[in-house]
């Protein structure tokens, strides 16, 4: 039954109809008090990855969320001092499928991927790429409470059809306002009712840009945030006029922009994003091109030398695994009064 992964228990499954006391039934806007970016200016940061996000948009500065694709660069990404991780659905499919974005990874594949990420630092907040919802308004409510129960703070939800495809390339086609919308409800009606009060982030995200136009992209948002998308995307912003001018359209609603080295949207470093007002930037394939250059590089260089000598730069395998957590596990296994790892 669909109300298994919505709610603790079966009793729960009427909780739905109960959701739409946040939209007012005369105009179809959504409005949740609780959820108001002013209840998180103040206090600490949360330990709560989720909470710790939506604090992080009400509060001052550009958020910057480099894409990762395995715990490799999940872990270098932190070591670097990154505050927040992009899940990249290209990312993704690239590293654990070896395959091209195009809609060919499901929702359990990105799922597996997030619970690995997300228990890393279950505190820094990931948002990762849901694709179109993985289906009809049943399968996105799927996709949302299986995302926030790995952890993920929050995910965007695009207009692409399902065989979609990356956002950078041609040919996309997108499905109508209304299919769109649909994905946005159910999406905002699913993390409201999970038990206890979520503050999982949705982000809406429009492929229409380059499809019917920018005029339709806004339009596309706007509408999107009246039915409950706490963030806006719009894909493929060609030049800084147009990111200005969808920042002040959208406004006062947070504004992401993807940036992809050689894509449709300009190489904007995150400081001029934020004069440009943008509130999130992801760099979806920073680190898998990273990989492919390098990874490239050692394989021809063990080609020819019969060696991987050069490559490694001294990155003894110890090193390597304090990259990816040695003496956490170290420390942990010694407070706890174990021995094991006495000498590695």
């Amino acid at each position: 039954m669909p109300g298994i992964d919505f709610f603790s228990n079966a009793s729960q499954s009427a909780a739905p109809a109960t959701q739409t006391s946040f939209t007012d039934p005369s105009t179809g806007v959504y409005s949740n008090p609780r959820l108001d970016p002013k209840n998180y200016l103040e206090g600490p940061l949360s330990v709560n990855a989720a909470t710790r996000l939506r604090q992080m948009l009400a509060r001052p500065g550009i958020v910057v969320a480099p894409g990762i694709c395995d715990g490799i660069s999940a872990r270098v990404a932190l070591e670097t001092g990154f505050e927040c991780l992009y899940q990249s659905g290209a990312a993704t499919t690239a590293s654990r499928l070896g395959q091209p974005d195009l809609a060919i990874a499901t929702m359990n594949d990105f799922v597996g991927a997030a619970q690995m990420v997300c228990a890393i630092n279950p505190s820094t907040p990931v948002i990762a790429d849901a694709d179109t919802g993985f289906g009809g308004p049943i399968n996105v409510a799927r996709t949302v409470t299986q995302y926030a129960r790995a952890g993920v703070a929050g995910l965007h939800i695009e207009d692409q059809v399902q065989t979609k495809r990356c956002g950078h390339l041609m040919g996309k086609q997108v499905v109508s306002r209304e299919e769109f919308l649909t994905r946005i409800r159910a999406a905002v009606i699913a993390r409201d009712s999970i038990p206890g009060g979520s503050d999982f982030v949705i982000i809406g995200r429009t492929d229409s840009a380059q499809v019917l136009g920018m005029e339709e992209a806004l339009t596309r948002l706007r509408l999107a945030a009246d039915v409950g998308a706490d963030v806006c995307f719009i894909e493929g912003v060609k030049t800084a006029e147009l990111l200005k001018d969808t920042v002040a359209a959208l406004a006062p609603k947070p504004v992401l922009v993807n940036v992809i080295s050689g894509g449709l949207t300009p190489s904007f470093t995150y400081h001029e994003a934020e004069r440009m007002g943008a509130k999130i930037i992801i760099f979806s394939l920073v680190s898998c091109v990273a990989m492919a250059h390098g990874v490239r590089e050692a394989m021809r260089s063990l080609k020819k030398t019969g060696t991987d000598f050069s490559t490694a730069k001294g990155l003894d395998p110890k090193a390597f695994f304090e990259v990816v957590g040695l003496n956490e596990v170290v420390e942990f296994d010694k407070m706890a009064g174990g021995s094991a790892f006495e000498v590695v």
